[in-house]
Order: C-alpha cells, then sequence, then structure tokens
C-alpha cells in the first residue's frame, strides 16, 4: 500500500489553499487552474496558463470547437465605432495575432489580405471611414473601379456607387486550426484535456470557487477557475446567484463546397459576409439570416432551405464571375453577445477564484484575453487594458 509522506501532504495542503495574492508573493507556487470551455477563448487562456507555469485542466461539454468558434466568420479587425478602450483591446488582439503569424511563416490558417465593406444603397459609410482615418486605423477608400486593383475577386458592379472601405491591416482565422495549434502546445506543457465530459459546473465552498463537476460526477480541485463557455456564461453564472446582461442571438455560418475564386479579404457588404478558408471553400453569414433561423426550443433549429439558397446567391452576386456556390455544410447555434456589446473578462467579484470570459468578438479577442487574464491568474495583479470589461459593470446579484 503507498502511503502519502507528510511533507507532501503538507504541500498540498499549502496547495489547495493557495489566493491569487499567495501566487503573487510566492512565485514559486504552481497554481491549479481549470479551464471550462472548448473554444478560442478556454483554450487560449489555458494554453497561456501552462506558458506561465501553472498545472492546468481543460473541460468542455462536448467535443473541441464544438460551440461558437467553430462557426464564427472569424474576421480580424477593429473597423467602425466603439469606445476607445474596446479599440485598444481589439488592436492589442490583433497584434498578437501578427506576432503569432511571423512566427508561423506562411500560415493557411491565418492570413492579413484585408478587408473590404460597403453600405447598403441610399446609405454612406462616409463618416465611418473619417473617423476610422480619424483615429489611425488604416483605411483607404475606394471607388468600384479601384477595387480590383486593391482586393480581387469581388464584382465592383455589386458595390454602392459612393464606394467602399478597404482596410488593408484585417484578416481572418480559421479558429478550429488556431484551437488545435494551441492545444498542441498546451498538451506538451503539461496540460491536460477532457472534452467529451458532459455539462461542467463551478464547485464553490465558503463563497470561492474551488473547482469544477463533470456530469459524470469528476471534481477537479482548483486554486482558481475560468469560465469560458461561449452563449452558456450567462447561465453557468446565474446558477452561482450572478447575473449578466446578454444579448445573445442565433447564428448561422454556411461553408460552401471548393470553388475558385480570387478572393483573398474579407467581404462584410449590406447582404452577406463572406471570407476564404484554407481548403478553398468560403464561409457565410448575415443578418437577415440569422433572423430566419428557427428556435424550436429544445436546443435544436430549423435552417429553411430558401434562407441557404438566398445567402449563396447572395454571395455568388458580390464575386467576380458569380461562381455558382454550393453548400457543403452549416452550423447553427447561440452567438455570445454581452448586453451592452463589450466584453466581459477576468475575476467575478462576487465569487473569488472565479474568471470569465463572455465576448461577441472572440476570434479578435482570442489570444489576448487569453494572455490578460492568465496574468491575472497567475501574478494576482490586475491587467489595466480590462479595467472597463469587468462583469461588475453590469451584474446584479441574483434574487
Amino acid at each position: 500500500m503507498l502511503t502519502t509522506p507528510a511533507s507532501h501532504r503538507r504541500c498540498q495542503r499549502l496547495h489547495s489553499s493557495l489566493t491569487t495574492k499567495d501566487i503573487m508573493t510566492n512565485p514559486t507556487s504552481s497554481p491549479r487552474v481549470v479551464v471550462i470551455g472548448g473554444g478560442v477563448l478556454g483554450v487560449s487562456t489555458a494554453t497561456h496558463l501552462a506558458r506561465a507555469g501553472a498545472s492546468v485542466t481543460l473541460l468542455t461539454e462536448s467535443s473541441i470547437s464544438s460551440g461558437a468558434s467553430g462557426r464564427s466568420l472569424s474576421w480580424l479587425n477593429s473597423a467602425g465605432e466603439r469606445s476607445p478602450e474596446y479599440h485598444a483591446l481589439r488592436m492589442a488582439g490583433i497584434d498578437r495575432y501578427r506576432t503569432l503569424g511571423q512566427k508561423l511563416g506562411d500560415s493557411r490558417f491565418l492570413r492579413f489580405d484585408g478587408g473590404l465593406t460597403w453600405a447598403s444603397p441610399g446609405e454612406s459609410y462616409a463618416g465611418r471611414y473619417q473617423h476610422e482615418r480619424s483615429i489611425g486605423y488604416d483605411s483607404i477608400w475606394l471607388r468600384p473601379d479601384e477595387i480590383e486593383r486593391w482586393t480581387p475577386g469581388v464584382d465592383a458592379a455589386s458595390v454602392n456607387p459612393e464606394g467602399a472601405i478597404f482596410n488593408p491591416g484585417e484578416g481572418w482565422v480559421d479558429l478550429p486550426s488556431l484551437i488545435e495549434h494551441l492545444l498542441t502546445e498546451f498538451r506538451a506543457a503539461g496540460g491536460a484535456v477532457h472534452d467529451n465530459v458532459g455539462r461542467v459546473t463551478v464547485e464553490t465552498a465558503n463563497g470561492r470557487a474551488t473547482g469544477a463537476r463533470t456530469a459524470a460526477g469528476d471534481v477537479h480541485d482548483a486554486d482558481a477557475v475560468v469560465l469560458a463557455t461561449g452563449p452558456w456564461v450567462p447561465g453557468a453564472l446565474e446558477e452561482l446567484g450572478v447575473r449578466v446582461v446578454d444579448q445573445t442571438p442565433i447564428s448561422l455560418l454556411l461553408t460552401t463546397r471548393a470553388v475558385e475564386t480570387d478572393l483573398r479579404a474579407v467581404l462584410n457588404t449590406p447582404r452577406v459576409a463572406v471570407r476564404p478558408t484554407p481548403n478553398g471553400t468560403l464561409v457565410l453569414d448575415s443578418g437577415w439570416s440569422e433572423e430566419e433561423v428557427v428556435d424550436l426550443g429544445n436546443g435544436s433549429y430549423q435552417v429553411n432551405d430558401d434562407t441557404i439558397a438566398g445567402l449563396l446567391a447572395e454571395a455568388s452576386a458580390v464575386l467576380a464571375g458569380h461562381p455558382s456556390l454550393e453548400l457543403d455544410r452549416y452550423g447553427v447555434g447561440p452567438k455570445p453577445i454581452p448586453g451592452d456589446g463589450e466584453p466581459v473578462a477576468g475575476q467575478v467579484e462576487e465569487i473569488p477564484g472565479l474568471h470569465v470570459l463572455f465576448t461577441h468578438s472572440g476570434a479578435t479577442l482570442g489570444l489576448i484575453l487569453g494572455e490578460l487574464v492568465a496574468q491575472e491568474i497567475v501574478s494576482g495583479t490586475p491587467s489595466p487594458l480590462l479595467r472597463t470589461f469587468r462583469l461588475s459593470r453590469f451584474s446584479v446579484p441574483a434574487p
């Protein structure tokens, strides 16, 4: 029979009682962290924690990338108008992707070929263009006849006659591929991945997060817990007595079969958004098509054939040569969006030891949010970049 040495038992007791303050003042400590969520935010945070020397377990209800990260347009940008703090965070997010891109070299799943957008008939994006220029965001105004030179693959006749905005610094990422890349590093650093474990709940004791429990009843003890389950974050928080304002809609992302096109940029047009993929297909989404999805109320959704056909037609109409687009597959489900549209990130004040990530811009912010939250957990020092994105800005105790 094996016995545990007394010194090791003392170490275990000390380890289980660590707080972020202890971790900060005792840099030799190796905090145990459970990350709940197998999308880009969860995997990024887990990987950054493992880089920092934490002992990390990643738990996810079903398979990796099976949620919102698997059906995201994944446009890397900070276009349009938003708060200065949010813009700064998104620009930091893009910077991290550029650093990764430099390490990867000519990556198939991460590209910076720009983004092109134009307004609906009768509307104008002149004000948006002026705003982007005023804050130093790389923005070029193109007449329809100039588009081919800057970004091929677009039918200029489909563009608003006033012209379009081209943002050369924007790009796209294939999130499932990025997640697999990060998981390779995570596992090499000793991280443990448990997928398809069913619904995972946060364990608490004396008001503090102490770990997580799987659907089978397995408990993973931890000094800190990260909740990064996308659109299911609000429900999980409410079970813990904390509410967050939520405006999560249903998203629909179509993937076409492989098609010959010169398109390299991300297109955001009045009726459809289009981006290339690493394997020669295209992914498509739009606001109107999402509104046509029928929520059956039991966790499943109905997507009408007319919606799919309409979205394929809209995409063909904006591409040069109007290629025939055929559906390969589609993904449908909730898309996480906080009530005020800006991210929720960091410590949950009501529950020490619990950290949360809940945002619409998971692709653009995937690397930077994982980095900043991991730093906060390991160092115990709040990040200034996350100051305005705390849950406390609109959380209220549940009755």
